[in-house]
């Protein structure tokens, strides 16, 4: 598997850098830098305590742990977060409680997060009077079925 050199600053010494639980991972884990307490429905922005040069033509993208999110109910609300190629500060993170519950309890050192480094493209927009035609057409939400909840909600188109 080839390898993408990120420089990497740790903002605080004492926090691991990002890395592969195991080969072949996709991401690398994050820890956060406090201890914090997320009641039932509550967010909090946590530091990491590193700073990225993600190389132009890639970025970053924070994801949930899954294990975190099914056990506990932990999630990133901007799913995934981005990380531009020329930003330069600290790496933070905006977790959400989906518990009904329970409170989460992290303490400084746990694995949060996930960072998945992409190559991204860079799009020139064009306008243009229309749009051609495709086989899904302007179906959204639910458009494609496969849930008789969709049906329900009057989702379906």
């Amino acid at each position: 598997m080839p390898s993408l050199e990120v420089l990497l600053t740790r903002l605080d010494p004492d926090v691991p850098v990002p890395a592969y639980a195991r080969p072949g991972d996709a991401g690398a884990d994050l820890v956060t830098t406090s201890d914090v307490e997320l009641g039932p429905g509550e967010r909090a922005v946590v530091g990491t305590g590193i700073a990225l040069a993600i190389p132009e033509g890639y970025a970053g993208f924070v994801h949930p742990r899954s294990g975190l999110a099914a056990r506990v109910g932990l999630s990133v609300v901007n799913t995934p977060g981005t990380i531009d190629a020329g930003y330069r500060g600290e790496i933070r993170i905006c977790l959400i409680n989906h518990d009904p519950r329970e409170p989460v309890r992290l303490r400084r050192g746990d694995r949060v997060a996930q960072l998945v480094i992409q190559r991204v493209e860079h799009a020139v927009f064009r306008e243009v009077d229309g749009l051609a035609d495709s086989a899904r057409g302007t179906g959204g939400y639910g458009s494609t079925g496969g849930h008789s909840v969709l049906a329900v909600t009057g989702m379906e188109d």
